[in-house]
């Protein structure tokens, strides 16, 4: 008996620090993420290459390369208080971008689920 009650604590211990995790950074879809970029005050960093970003990119979007070895400078012109919305092509480099963003003590970042590929799937807007 007890040995099960250890379990089940163990399990909701490891359940609400993975919670915790998920308020710090978490991906949405393109229909939130569209809300999301209608709120006042949200930054909306592209992370990909600069070529890629050229090729077209959400509108009002920022190009901050997260492979680039400035990256962590950069991001030092956010708002670490107003909300961070990432995007990549499809979902890796962005969830690389929340993860550096959090080290550095962003706590309000929004990840687009499935990237710009998904965005222009779904017949959302990007500019050139």
């Amino acid at each position: 008996m007890k040995f099960r009650l250890v379990i089940i604590s163990f399990v909701f211990l490891a359940a609400t620090a993975c919670l915790k995790e998920k308020t710090e950074g978490i991906t949405v879809s393109d229909v939130v993420f569209e809300q999301r970029m209608n709120e006042k005050d949200v930054q909306l960093v592209d992370v990909r290459t600069s070529d890629e970003f050229s090729s077209g990119h959400l509108i009002n979007a920022m190009n901050i390369d997260v492979k680039a070895d400035d990256f962590d400078v950069k991001v030092t012109n956010l708002d670490k208080q107003k909300p961070v919305l990432v995007y990549c092509k499809s979902g890796g480099r962005s969830s690389k971008a929340v993860e550096k963003l959090k080290n550095l003590g962003f706590t309000n970042i929004v990840e687009l689920d499935g990237g710009i590929t998904s965005w222009k799937a779904n017949g959302k807007p990007i500019e050139n």
